[in-house]
């Protein structure tokens, strides 16, 4: 997937539903495969950590391109977006113990 700079590998885990090209709306019939011309709402999940926004919020980071072997074989726009859970817990990465700051940097109590 391209998105913006990035070139990152990703996997079509599903297929919500066909979009109506002229209107816009779900059509309700079920879907196991998409042919050259359809509209769908899918979600992507990237291999790799990847950098986007939604369409409506930044345009530049909610459009992207599917190329396999460098043919494009999908563009959209990016709809939704599902964070990963941190398995670590929530907050900034902790400091490593003996190593001193940066310089220009400071830490807390300073």
């Amino acid at each position: 997937m391209d998105c913006h700079t990035s070139h990152v590998p990703c996997r079509f885990d599903e297929i919500l539903h066909k979009v109506d090209r002229r209107s816009g709306k779900a059509l309700d019939e079920p879907v196991t495969s998409l042919k050259t011309g359809d509209s769908a709402m899918v979600k992507l999940v990237p291999k790799k950590p990847l950098c986007v926004d939604t369409f409506a919020r930044f345009p530049p980071l909610g459009r992207f391109a599917v190329r396999d072997m460098k043919t494009t074989v999908a563009v959209g726009v990016v709809k939704e977006i599902v964070p990963k859970a941190n398995p670590g817990g929530s907050g900034p990465a902790k400091k490593k113990p003996g190593k001193a700051p940066a310089a220009g940097a400071t830490t807390k109590g300073e």
